[in-house]
Formats: C-alpha cells, structure tokens, sequence
C-alpha cells in the first residue's frame, strides 16, 4: 500500500492542525496504522496507532490528550487531529502501516512499512 500524508502547515502554539494520510489500496481497510513524526536532529519517534477497525487506539505519552487519531476506511484515510499544538510538536509527520507481522502495540518504526512522503508542521509563534 502506497501512503501519502498531507495537511501540514505553520501554527502558532495552542493551535490546531488536522493531518491526512491517504492509501493508495482499498487493503488499507485490513491494515493497522502509526503515525511518526520526526524533528530536526532527532530520530523518528511513534505519535500514535490505530487499528484496522479504528476500534483500538494507543498514543505516546507526549500527545495523550492533545491528539487523536482517527480513520475512514471507505475513503482509504486516516487523519490525525492535532490541539493544544507546542512548538516541540514541530516535525515532520508520516503515516505507515503495521507490519502484518508484527504485533499490535508496538512503537518501533522498524516494526512499520510503506512509509509514504511526510507532511511538515511547524508550531511556531
């Protein structure tokens, strides 16, 4: 499956973003999903997974309560809606797919694929 993010922008902080992810493949529906984000000089770290029903969901503690992950399998999208925005939310920000493989729960990027082309959001005032 094919992925591409899209919705970024520049926000100031305490602001609102919501990104988009779509899937090239109507698979997508049978796929768990993580986003990812990564800042300038640090490696890339998990935000949050859904599950391929959206019935099951985990977040990283720095975005509990501020994010929420989400999706739409009949459009082939998962969003993430972002609030509260700080400016270390600054990264670039991807969508993947959980290895069919690996176990739910993770949040090892290694652990995900088919990583699409990032969206950047910059919080900022």
């Amino acid at each position: 499956v094919q992925l591409q993010a899209s919705g970024g922008g520049l926000v100031q902080p305490g602001g609102s973003l919501s990104l988009s992810c779509a899937a090239s493949e109507h698979t997508f529906s049978n796929r768990h999903m993580g986003w990812f984000r990564q800042a300038p000089g640090k490696e890339r770290e998990f935000v949050a997974a859904i599950s391929w029903s959206g019935g099951r969901i985990y977040y990283a503690d720095s975005v509990k309560g501020r994010f929420t992950v989400s999706r739409d399998n009949a459009k082939n999208t998962v969003y993430l809606e972002m609030n509260g925005l700080k400016p270390e939310d600054t990264a670039i920000y991807y969508c993947a797919a959980l290895r069919e493989t690996r176990n739910w729960g993770t949040t090892l990027q290694d652990d995900f694929g088919s990583w699409g082309q990032g969206t950047l959001v910059t919080v900022s005032s």
